[in-house]
């Protein structure tokens, strides 16, 4: 069976290239509907596949950047995407990201970084998870009170005490449909790049949330936008991961191949979902991401080869299952808009 594997001359690993197919499609189509790079998968799900950690994340970065250039045409076509607010981001993430880049190397140096980046993640994904969660459920609080609620509407609402500040200058933006002060954007930019240079994503793994909960865009624009912002993010991100010789080239080629017909689906997909089923099916991709790491340090720490192997059966499979739910209601979307054309025409 050594025809499954493949050499990565860099890294000096041989990687089950099958795997790498999958993953590319898989996240090439969440990333299109989630409006992320869908790194916070892609980085363990090759550490698992056996890259060493800062090679998963500098090669996910450079898939990133490739993939969400397609997403971002798909989704500016649905006018999905807020330019202005994109861009007032990029100065934060740019800085951010390089800030986390430097504490790789500096983990790589003290030979702890696969440890403190799995870490890390853990508590990221939880804070996301448990977050969606809340707002989901305050959500339908609202929709059985007032029996039904505004697509602009969200549960949670960190983002109306930030609207209060207004250092200038004040900004407004027009396709997320509110009035904010510039550094706003600024911040969440930097804090998101920050977590993205450590944890080898786009950032888009709590910049999408961020956009709705901190600065208060609508789910459909969050998801336009920050895939803007992560393909921005992604293109620096490969230049200093390169620079730095952490990024497999071979294994960005093969998970672009799967990577570019999935991200195209996956955009087209958000047409035919709700805010909140988004967001659900969000938290759900999240959950399956935490179990998978969870696993994995605890196979390391015990030296339990079974559980090992389930980390992969569970990042692989929840990636499978999660896409296969989208190109079902997607597909069934489709078919109807056909019909109702159809019917119209006769």
């Amino acid at each position: 069976m050594e025809w499954l594997y493949l050499y990565m001359p860099i890294s000096g690993v041989d990687i089950f290239w099958p795997g790498l197919v999958i993953l590319g499609l898989g996240v090439g189509i969440l990333g299109g509907f989630y409006g992320m790079g869908g790194a916070w998968m892609i980085t363990p799900g090759l550490n698992i596949l056996g890259f060493p950690m800062a090679f998963a994340i500098g090669t996910d970065i450079a898939h990133i950047a490739g993939k969400s250039i397609v997403s971002t045409m798909r989704h500016a076509r649905f006018g999905n995407v807020d330019y202005p607010l994109g861009i007032a981001m990029i100065v934060g993430t740019v800085l951010g990201f390089e800030s986390g880049a430097q504490l790789v190397m500096l983990f790589e140096r003290i030979g702890k970084v696969d440890l403190y980046v799995r870490i890390i993640y853990l508590f990221v994904l939880a804070f996301i998870a448990w977050t969606v969660y809340l707002d989901v459920r305050k959500l339908k609080r609202k929709k059985m009170m007032k029996g039904e609620v505004s697509k602009l509407e969200a549960g949670v609402e960190w983002y109306k005490t930030l609207h209060k500040i207004k250092i200038p200058p004040i900004f407004h933006f027009k396709q997320a449909q509110i009035r904010v002060s510039f550094w706003l954007p600024v911040m969440v930019g930097y804090a998101t790049g920050l977590l993205a240079g450590v944890l080898g994503i786009g950032g888009g793994l709590i910049r999408m949330p961020a956009l709705i909960y901190l600065v208060g865009c609508p789910t459909h624009v969050a998801v336009g936008t920050d895939l803007f912002e992560v393909m921005i993010s992604g293109l620096y991100g490969t230049f200093t991961y390169t620079w730095k010789g952490r990024t497999e080239l071979i294994g960005v080629i093969v998970m672009l191949a799967g990577a570019a017909i999935g991200a195209q689906f996956g955009a087209v997909a958000t047409k035919y979902f709700k805010g909140m089923a988004i967001r659900v099916l969000f938290a759900c991709a999240v959950f399956i991401a935490f179990l998978s790491i969870v696993q994995k340090l605890i196979a390391r720490l015990y030296d339990i080869v079974w559980l090992d192997h389930a980390s992969t059966v569970t990042i692989l499979g929840g990636v499978f299952v999660i896409m296969c739910i989208i190109v079902y209601k997607a597909i069934a979307g489709m078919r109807a808009e056909v019909k109702a054309k159809k019917q119209a025409q006769t």
